[in-house]
């Protein structure tokens, strides 16, 4: 029988046997070989914080409706967006073939959760295979990688602008490596030491620890101006207010981060204000309104794809965890307790 990884309740983790799934026409079944954790979302629903365990989401309205009782969201099964797999199985097909199709054997990266085997419509992973000779792990960046593609579209990045990128977990430093390629000038942000030198690695032209004096820092690098836009991506409120203060006149800042709880030190009365700074939310159920005649979220994904078979950037350099899936627990509690070191964690399957 396949396993999954299930949270049961706030930090309590279960790998869990569930029922072999009987192919539909249509579908594929896929033997994962690796799965990253998301440090950022998955963490909240691990640790009881995340907005689906407190409300409902309803499609139709785009409302969260409150839940009287948060116990009610657990237990979650299978959550994770970052997987890797070997197709094993294919049901009858249901379209006729087109480019892209994938068959059985096939290496594939998609989302189908931390569980040993995910059963998928073949035609979600259109297009997501990868080329042989390919490291798996690879494949657990693609998602990310959109997601912070996504965020440095939406900051307008490009040749002669500075942009700023608050926060070097795994995707700040893909958010970061990203602006470098469009031209832009690129100041990172964090914390942690580990992290600020793999910013450097990525190509960040300055690195500066968060505090009250980085925004006299960043106005002391841009001559005066402050940023073009600034991309916050650590999903602290501290981080936001930051990048509120570190853009210049009419600056952009991208609120990439899943934040949670209430705010109790955003500030909008001060640059926000006076310098009509406008915030945007970066989101990776779509793409930038202005670009939505030209851009979706599968060519997000496949630009990804291109990047990272042309090594950019070295995604496995990022790899500093890796656990078997029978051992999620401690790959959470480590994230949990004391991973300021970790970056991509990964679960292994097989």
């Amino acid at each position: 029988m396949p396993d999954v990884v299930r949270f049961t309740a706030p930090r309590v983790v279960e790998v869990v046997p569930v029922p072999t799934v009987v192919l539909q026409p249509g579908q594929v079944r896929i033997r994962t070989i690796a799965s990253g954790i998301s440090a950022g979302t998955e963490m909240t629903a691990y640790r009881g914080t995340s907005p689906y365990l407190t409300s409902v989401w309803d499609p139709q309205l785009r409302l969260f409706q409150h839940r009287e009782d948060p116990s009610a969201g657990y237990p979650l099964e299978g959550w994770g967006y970052s997987e890797v797999g070997e197709i094993v199985e294919m049901a009858e097909r249901l379209t006729m073939p087109q480019p892209g199709d994938v068959a059985v054997g096939d290496l594939v990266w998609g989302i189908w959760g931390h569980r040993t085997e995910g059963v998928v419509d073949a035609v979600e992973l259109r297009g997501h295979g990868f080329p042989v000779g390919v490291n798996p792990v690879m494949g657990c960046f693609v998602r990310v990688g959109a997601i912070a593609l996504n965020a440095v579209l939406a900051a307008h990045s490009t040749l002669g602008f500075t942009v700023c990128v608050i926060g070097q977990g795994v995707v700040g430093l893909l958010a970061t490596r990203y602006a470098v390629l469009t031209g832009a000038t690129v100041i990172a942000v964090e914390q942690i030491p580990r992290r600020r030198e793999m910013a450097v690695r990525m190509g960040a032209h300055h690195v500066l620890e968060p505090g009250p004096d980085l925004p006299r820092h960043v106005r002391e690098l841009t001559g005066g101006a402050g940023v073009d836009s600034a991309v916050e991506i650590s999903g602290s409120y501290a981080g936001l207010q930051a990048a509120t203060r570190t853009v210049g006149l009419d600056g952009v800042v991208v609120a990439a981060g899943f934040y949670q709880g209430q705010d109790e030190v955003l500030r909008l009365g001060e640059e926000f204000h006076h310098n009509r700074v406008q915030i945007v939310a970066s989101q990776i159920g779509s793409v930038p309104s202005v670009l939505r005649s030209r851009w979706d979220v599968p060519r997000l994904q496949r630009t990804v794809v291109e990047l990272l078979l042309r090594g950019e950037p070295d995604v496995l350099s990022m790899v500093t965890h890796r656990y078997p899936l029978a051992r999620a627990a401690e790959a959470y509690a480590m994230l949990d307790e004391g991973g300021a070191d970790a970056l991509q964690v990964i679960l292994e399957a097989s």
